[in-house]
């Protein structure tokens, strides 16, 4: 494993450098730079996940790397706003008081 930090190592790399090793090289190295996708739409799609799915842990990382990846703000609210009808209120509620959060409101 290369000893350079990353958000994996920081998060639980002390405890599990293993599952960082494979989030770093498996999930950011290939999965992400697969050139299917921009990073911009697999933020989005991840956004959608991560809210219809009431992932609260990960969407606050998602939301940042989601801005970082082209994403407005505008666009992220009009996500979780159209999922509200599909994921259900409670989640898009939830992920829109992650997003004030992450946008510094």
């Amino acid at each position: 494993m290369a000893e350079e930090s990353t958000g994996a190592r920081a998060c639980f790399g002390d405890i599990a450098p293993a599952l960082a090793e494979i989030t770093d090289d498996m999930l950011f190295g290939q999965v992400w730079a697969r050139p299917g996708l921009s990073p911009r739409d697999r933020s989005l799609i991840t956004i959608a996940c991560l809210t219809a799915l009431y992932r609260t842990n990960e969407l606050p990382f998602h939301l940042k790397k989601g801005l970082e990846n082209g994403l407005t703000r505008e666009e992220i609210v009009e996500a979780i706003t159209h999922l509200a009808f599909y994921s259900g209120w409670p989640t898009a509620m939830t992920a829109l008081q992650s997003a004030r959060n992450a946008f510094h409101f």
